[in-house]
């Protein structure tokens, strides 16, 4: 047998499901089609209620349970070489509870962003700023608010409506937001660190 099987496997993966079939772990391609499904049912792990909801495995590993049920096949991995597999349960995230979590992280960050743009302004002496700009240009000393502070406030609003691209609900752009980039560098650090920590400590599955 001289087959050739395509393997590239995410690199975090989550799943609802207790047991891990081979084909939850990302693409897998073969030109034969009964070896390609035989392959993909293999069976990898199942998490217990009582047991860990997240484990490590290598891909080695994936490729002796392929060679094992297929011998003779050539395994060619084109994407990780580790893979962080993790059950989540999405019942235990629904309720009350959830929104008032939600609600607190809106409050939280609406009240202290704008308690850091304030201190900001204090710290700088922005008022003062405006104030002899004001003076320079129109020769008296303003009283109340200027326009200089209403076109700041609102030159203000909309570089930040700019830069985070959204309008309530709705992305001005296509591009990714600086919050969502720097979601997505957090979530690879965290299972780089994971996966580097299963592989010092000696925790990667095994076997079935």
């Amino acid at each position: 047998m001289n087959i050739t099987v395509y393997l590239k496997c995410d690199r975090n993966v989550e799943l609802r499901e207790e047991v891990v079939l081979m084909k939850d772990l990302g693409e897998l391609r073969c030109a034969d089609r009964h070896i390609s499904a035989k392959l993909k049912s293999i069976h990898i792990h199942r998490f217990v209620p009582e047991g860990p909801q997240r484990f490590v495995i290598s891909t080695l590993k994936l490729i002796a349970m392929m060679e094992e049920v297929c011998p003779g096949i050539q395994v060619e991995v084109v994407g990780e070489t580790d893979v962080l597999v993790e059950r989540v349960r999405v019942d235990k995230y629904r309720g009350p509870g959830q929104w008032a979590k939600v609600l607190l992280v809106c409050l939280v960050s609406f009240f202290g962003t704008g308690f850091t743009i304030m201190a900001y302004h204090n710290d700088v002496g922005i008022k003062n700023v405006f104030a002899l700009v004001y003076q320079m240009i129109m020769h008296e000393t303003p009283t109340g608010i200027n326009p200089l502070e209403i076109s700041y406030s609102i030159g203000l609003a909309v570089g930040i409506i700019l830069f985070f691209n959204h309008v309530g609900g709705r992305r001005i752009t296509k591009d990714p937001t600086p919050i969502e980039v720097a979601m997505r560098n957090y979530e690879e650090d965290v299972d780089k660190a994971l996966i580097a920590t299963a592989s010092r400590e000696g925790k990667e599955e095994e076997k079935p």
